[in-house]
């Protein structure tokens, strides 16, 4: 990944685009969340999904309030802090805290309980909430959290998510990759899909990008298929980005 000649037009044929502005939006008081697809009491059949990336939930939970207890199966869930401390339980035993740098996965499995609340009496906390259909189902629930270097992330793209083990980042029952990467103002750097067939969703969380000729603004999401490459250029200062590469097929 290196910094390319941005003058060169990236023609991109095979795209959905979301707006921040068209997702679904929710306000419960203690929690205010975005849905870029169908999720609770949002139903779009034109958002039902990007091949097995189903839910994209973007949160914000009030000082010390939560999700009590709930269950989930046979889904690969990953959560992404971005502001503040999480605080989760789970059936399997686990108490522990998640913040800003670090990544949390669940393999949901043949079912498991689970609770999310704010840590913090006096802040926010900010998350993203992300579900990925498995490519295997009724495996043994299973439970893991990394902390990354954000200094990693600096003008290249840190791998956070794979399907294997001994990769970078956490890992998931499925043949995904996700980068997060963090670029400065006019920095253009390519990321290459890993396995034939997938697509790319990209996920705006700061500031603005152009990815092939497509212009991105915060929160915004873009979903690509039939590509090999694409080239994402930094329009903003510190800007901020996700990319889920994912199967297309179900």
């Amino acid at each position: 990944m290196e910094n390319k000649d941005s003058t060169k037009e990236e023609v991109i044929t095979n795209y959905i685009l979301h707006k921040a502005n068209t997702r679904g939006h929710a306000n419960h008081g203690w929690l205010e969340s975005y849905h870029t697809f169908s999720f609770a009491n949002y139903h779009n059949p034109e958002r039902m999904n990007f091949g097995v990336l189903r839910v994209l939930n973007d949160d914000r939970v009030n000082q010390g309030m939560g999700f009590g207890k709930h269950p989930h199966d046979d889904m690969e869930i990953i959560s992404i802090p971005l502001e503040g401390d999480l605080e989760h339980q789970d059936s399997m035993g686990n108490t522990t805290v998640i913040k800003e740098g670090d990544i949390q996965v669940m393999s949901a499995g043949t079912g498991i309980f689970h609770s999310e609340y704010n840590k913090n009496k006096d802040q926010l906390v900010k998350f993203l909430q992300i579900w990925i259909y498995p490519n295997q189902k009724n495996v043994t629930p299973r439970y893991d959290q990394i902390t990354l270097d954000l200094k990693d992330r600096h003008n290249k793209l840190q791998q956070i998510l794979s399907p294997n083990p001994e990769d970078a980042g956490v890992w998931i029952h499925q043949d995904a990759w996700f980068h997060i990467g963090k670029l400065d103002n006019g920095f253009s750097t390519s990321y290459q899909l890993k396995k034939a067939g997938n697509g790319i969703y990209a996920f705006v969380l700061k500031g603005d990008f152009t990815i092939g000729t497509i212009a991105l603004n915060e929160r915004d999401g873009l979903g690509i298929w039939d590509t090999n490459e694409i080239t994402i250029t930094a329009n903003s200062a510190d800007a901020e980005i996700l990319l889920m590469e994912v199967p297309m097929k179900l």
